[in-house]
């Protein structure tokens, strides 16, 4: 139950303390290094993503055969490779609070699913799984871009690589994450108790994402409400005034703001 415990914790931490988007620190070695810095940063979000690692745990409950298991490794990482890039290249953004809020629901869903909840709540069969897991991954991906997007990207420097390489690195994450939950995964299988675990392993998933979904509508609803938990402009600001220090290279004016 350890793997376990991590990820549940992980949920129920507050997010102040989790922090789970763009340090100053991340954005620092941003503009004081190279695109290393950028795959470092896309595996350190991949792993710290207890939303995403939640998501992943739960696809990855029943999977035995690498055939499987490559298969839908692949449809979640296609979706949110297209929309990692895609948003992130066009400038497209949206409230992360929200963005993050429905990630939270995909936590709920992929539990809801494994615990055969359609059949028994509903009385339908579920969607297919591999469908839903790549169309969840392209709202992930779009969770990615929200956060790739609070770094500023120096003239000269090439926006586009930036990106591949943050995704670079959000794939090396994923990898070392997964590798993780397969073998916690298969330690648990091979004991009579698996059946329990099933059942009390996924409910959990599914009350951290739930918890995750309260957490972000929360902060949205501040807000809303006029009290600022995002990177103010005048932080963005600096950010980019420290660019244009002495012998910094300037910053180019389609970068978005962020308030």
């Amino acid at each position: 139950m350890a793997g376990l415990a991590a990820l549940a914790l992980a949920a129920v931490t507050p997010a102040t303390a989790l922090a789970h988007g763009i340090s100053e620190e991340a954005r620092q070695r941003m503009m004081e290094g190279g695109n290393a810095e950028y795959i470092r940063l896309g595996a350190e979000h991949m792993i710290t993503g207890y939303d995403h690692l939640l998501f992943l745990f739960g696809v990855m409950f029943f999977l035995t055969r690498i055939v499987d298991i490559i298969k839908f490794v692949t449809a979640f990482t296609v979706g949110h490779t297209i929309t990692l890039i895609l948003a992130t290249y066009l400038q497209i953004t949206a409230d992360y609070y929200l963005i993050d809020a429905f990630i939270g629901l995909t936590v709920v869903y992929i539990a809801f699913h494994n615990l055969d909840g359609f059949t028994k709540y509903l009385g339908t069969r579920p969607p297919n799984l591999l469908y839903m897991v790549f169309l969840f991954g392209l709202m992930h991906g779009f969770g990615l871009s929200t956060r790739l997007q609070q770094l500023p990207v120096a003239e000269g420097g090439s926006l586009l690589l930036h990106i591949l390489s943050f995704n670079l690195g959000v794939e090396i994450g994923q990898v070392a994450a997964l590798l993780v939950m397969l073998a916690f995964l298969r330690l648990w299988r091979n004991r009579a108790a698996f059946p329990v675990f099933t059942k009390v392993a996924n409910a959990a998933v599914a009350a951290a994402g739930l918890l995750l979904v309260g957490m972000q509508l929360h902060s949205y609803a501040h807000v809303a409400g006029g009290e600022n938990f995002r990177i103010s402009r005048d932080d963005h600001a600096h950010a980019h005034h420290e660019m244009q220090a002495p012998g910094a290279a300037p910053v180019p004016s389609n970068v978005p703001s962020h308030e």
